[in-house]
């Protein structure tokens, strides 16, 4: 099941131990090589310290925030040591410039919807230029369309139509 990104920034982290809020997350941690969703920065609410919680801490997301299974899933930036890399680039994808590969604008990267279960974006959600929307509205764009993501732009297939039919008559020319 696919949930939305932007709608999950600035959530309580719920503790199933406590039944009580145990932090805060913040942005999203996307690692550009593969869109994967890494974790979220976050904050303990007891001693207010900066961390960050791992996807593969989070035990369900809801509505109301993330359920985990006690405030120790927010953990120190230090400790992360096979993220650091990843950290280090601060990548954002919210606001993000998409081209097709022959350099045309498509727009800019307002909302993304991922995977529950392993935390691939799978789709982006791109607002056109303000003359381009009064036609054509918003775009989706699929995850199997991008061909390459830098620190500028996100770059994707063009648009093709369906391929044409060639009928081919059974019966040689004369």
């Amino acid at each position: 099941m696919l949930t939305l990104g932007q709608p999950l920034i600035e959530k309580p982290i719920l503790s199933l131990r406590t039944g009580q809020p145990v932090g805060l997350a913040h942005q999203p941690i996307i690692n550009p090589n593969n869109l994967k969703i890494e974790g979220w920065f976050a904050e303990d609410r007891f001693d207010k310290r900066k961390g960050v919680l791992l996807g593969q801490d989070i035990r369900e997301i809801l509505p109301q925030g993330f359920v985990v299974n006690d405030h120790e899933a927010i953990s120190e930036l230090d400790e992360l040591v096979r993220l650091k890399k990843i950290l280090e680039l601060e990548f954002e994808i919210i606001g993000k410039s998409v081209y097709t590969k022959h350099h045309k604008k498509l727009g800019k990267v307002t909302d993304y919807a991922f995977e529950k279960n392993g935390f691939f974006i799978q789709k982006l959600y791109v607002a056109q230029p303000l003359i381009k929307s009064f036609s054509g509205g918003d775009l989706t764009v699929d995850r199997t369309q991008i061909i390459e993501v830098t620190d500028k732009k996100i770059v994707v297939k063009e648009a093709t139509a369906p391929d044409k039919v060639v009928v081919r008559s059974a019966v040689p020319a004369q």
